[in-house]
């Protein structure tokens, strides 16, 4: 299997997170998959953010889930970017997503998302929390779904095979050797968020990952140094 390396909110070291610009440069520069975090907004549109609150990323305040569609178009989310809506993702690139989901409301969304336009083969669902993916499994069976975790313990392998998830995708800086091992025993890829630096690829590398998230683009350059 190929090491992957996955665009993290596109290739959110060069450019404003999570918006269309950071997904064309992320597909330009060569990532295997782009990652990106969904929202749900007051009137239910799936939209591409990936805290609750609009502070830290745009020039607005509040909650995501308090602002419609149209209101959370108004804000300024880095160099004139708009916040995209998820289907404007996938028209403005081929690249495979990883889509990061944050509850059980926007679970069923995006499940009926993926159904309606047949993109479980393109989209794998991934989430921090066990009972979103198990949501997501029960409508829509057969998706690809990876369980993401930063607190996790040795339980983690057996939290993902519960859900019925293919991947993990785990804090590299609690990352052992070991767990990659019980993981892969289990037929689970691993992959180590977040990878900026070369030590960081090597340690990927050395422990076997199946693939890193990162937000540089560099890193996707290097792996081949690093096989």
């Amino acid at each position: 299997m190929p090491f992957l390396t996955i665009g993290h909110r596109g290739i959110m070291g060069v450019e404003p997170e999570n918006t269309l610009r950071s997904f064309v440069r992320a597909e330009r520069e060569g990532l295997d998959v782009i990652e990106l975090d969904l929202h749900l907004s007051k009137d239910g549109t799936l939209v591409v953010m990936h805290d609750a609150e609009v502070d830290r990323t745009t020039d607005g305040t509040g909650p995501v889930a308090e602002r419609t569609l149209a209101e959370l178009r108004e804000l300024d989310a880095g160099q004139g970017e708009r916040i995209p809506v998820f289907e404007e993702v996938l028209t403005a690139v081929r690249t495979p997503l990883q889509a990061e989901i944050k509850d059980v409301a926007a679970a069923r969304t995006l499940a009926e998302v993926l159904r309606e336009r047949d993109l479980a083969d393109r989209v794998e669902v991934i989430s921090f929390h066990d009972e979103a993916l198990d949501t997501v499994r029960a409508l829509l069976p057969g998706v690809r779904t990876a369980l993401v975790g930063e607190w996790y313990g040795a339980d983690v392998v057996d939290r993902a095979q519960a859900v019925g998830a293919t991947t993990l995708s785990l804090d590299i800086r609690r990352l052992t050797l070991e767990l990659v091992e019980q993981a892969h025993a289990a037929q689970l890829k691993v992959l180590g968020w977040t990878v900026n630096t070369h030590d960081q690829l090597r340690l990927a590398r050395g422990l076997g990952l199946d693939g890193v998230v990162t937000d540089q683009p560099e890193i996707r350059r290097a792996v081949r140094f690093t096989a």
